[in-house]
C-alpha cells in the first residue's frame, strides 16, 4: 500500500482531472511488459504494486497492479486516481474501465506464433497445459483482437495507438517518438530506446 499511494502523490486536482490515464494494452505476452518499461524510463508515472515479481518469463519485470484484475468485477475506484500516469490492462477487461475517465491506449501487436510459443514455455514451466489447439487459440485470440479494436474505436473517451512489438526491437527509435508524441511529446524518447533489450526477442523467436 505504501508503495502504491507514492506512485499517486499529490497532483493539482484541477490538472489530474482533464489528463487521461494511459493503458498499456494488448494480448498477454505481447510486449506490455517492455512498454511499461520504456515509459517509466521516459519519465513517465506508473501505477504497479511489485506484488508479481520478475522471473524467467518476464526476467525484466511484469509491472502490474493487481486491482487491474479486478475490473470486471467493479473495482475501478483507484483508476481515478491514475489519471496523468500508465496501468496495463490486458485487452479483454478495456472494456470494464470506468466511462468518467480519459484513457490513451498503446496496444501491443505482437506475431501471433511467437504469442503463443510464450505462453506455452510458461504454461511448461507451471506444469500445466492448454486444453485447446494452437491453431484454435489463434483463430480465437485474433477474433478478440478485432472485436476490442473496433470496441476501442466507438468510444468517445478512447484513443489508441497500434505499436508493432517486432517492429519495435529491431528499430524502437521511431517507436518511442511516435508513442512520446501521441501522450503529449513530454517523455524522454531517447530513454525509452535505450531499455529495449532485442535479446529477449531473440531468445523467444526461437520457440516452437
Amino acid at each position: 500500500m505504501k508503495l502504491f499511494s507514492s506512485l499517486f502523490g499529490k497532483q493539482d486536482a484541477g490538472k489530474k482531472k482533464t489528463q487521461p490515464v494511459v493503458i498499456v494494452s494488448g494480448l498477454p505476452r505481447s510486449g506490455t511488459s517492455m512498454m511499461m518499461k520504456m515509459l517509466e524510463a521516459g519519465g513517465m508515472a506508473l501505477v504497479i504494486d511489485g506484488i508479481r515479481t520478475a522471473d524467467e518469463d518476464n526476467p525484466k519485470g511484469y509491472y502490474e497492479f493487481e486491482r487491474v484484475k479486478q475490473l470486471d468485477k467493479g473495482d475501478a475506484e483507484w483508476v481515478a486516481d491514475a489519471r496523468g500516469k500508465a496501468v496495463k490492462v490486458i485487452s479483454a477487461l478495456l472494456e470494464h474501465l470506468p466511462a468518467d475517465s480519459e484513457y490513451k491506449v498503446l496496444f501491443m501487436n505482437r506475431k501471433m506464433p511467437e504469442v503463443l510459443a510464450s505462453q506455452r514455455k510458461m504454461l511448461k514451466r507451471r506444469d500445466e497445459k492448454s486444453e485447446i489447439s494452437d491453431e484454435k487459440l489463434a483463430e480465437l485470440l485474433d477474433k478478440h483482437v478485432k472485436q476490442v479494436k473496433a470496441w476501442l474505436a466507438r468510444q468517445p473517451n478512447f484513443e489508441m495507438l497500434d505499436l508493432d512489438y517486432n517492429a519495435m526491437l529491431t528499430d524502437p527509435e521511431p517507436w518511442a517518438v511516435r508513442i512520446n508524441a501521441f501522450l503529449g511529446g513530454k517523455l524522454d524518447a531517447r530513454a525509452m530506446v535505450e531499455v529495449v533489450d532485442p535479446n529477449l526477442y531473440r531468445n523467444r523467436a526461437q520457440e516452437s
